[in-house]
């Protein structure tokens, strides 16, 4: 059972990266069922990766009127990640950063990032993204970490509520289109295998 207080969530605001105008968070999911993929920042090859895969699912979400928002919580790296056309779907600002406090996103610190940017799973996801052509930089907030929440419409309950434990955690595709009951035959893309030296696909 999530513990997200959708009412104080929904009060927030977002702000359009196309109009710029201010939205509220709940408008979202008011006449749609919503995913909000809250990306670590957009200059992230992992979260650039992470947003090209459940971007696979476009049509399946689409076919069932479920759409796809990508949050971010700065602007930095904004431009190229919309011209790398990374995600099939609207793209939010969290100026304030409210979305990820409120959901539980925590922030690493200069001792904790470190290790957990360069852990295996991370390691993995990037030579995966390489072998794919999506690369990263290290512009923006380093520190932040991000995550995912599935919203009913009308904000009638949260069906997932997914946060990032290391830098490399996703919510995988089965547990997404498991969460909003639809069926897909997209085949999610296969992580590569890494020992502590080299990664294999």
């Amino acid at each position: 059972m999530s513990s997200v207080d959708l009412t104080k969530l929904g009060a927030n605001q977002l702000k359009n990266s196309t109009s710029g105008e201010m939205v509220e968070v709940s408008s979202l999911w008011r006449e749609q069922t919503v995913i909000l993929f809250f990306l670590r920042r957009f200059g992230c090859q992992v979260c650039r990766w992470m947003a090209a895969e459940v971007s696979k699912l476009e049509k399946d979400l689409t076919s069932n009127g479920v759409a796809l928002v990508g949050v971010g919580p700065e602007e930095v790296g904004l431009k190229e990640f919309k011209d790398g056309g990374f995600l099939k779907g609207e793209i939010y600002i969290d100026e304030k950063k409210q979305c990820y406090k409120d959901l539980g996103f925590k922030r690493y610190n200069a001792i904790n990032i470190v290790p957990a940017a360069m852990g295996k799973q991370v390691r993995e996801i990037a030579s995966k993204a390489s072998a794919e052509g999506i690369q990263g930089n290290f512009s923006g907030d380093l520190m932040q970490s991000g995550g995912m929440l599935i919203v009913a419409k009308g904000g009638e309950k949260v069906l997932l509520h997914f946060v990032q434990k290391t830098p490399g955690d996703s919510a995988s595709l089965e547990d997404i289109t498991k969460a909003l009951g639809i069926s897909t035959s997209i085949q999610a893309g296969e992580k590569p295998q890494c020992n502590e030296d080299v990664c294999t696909r």
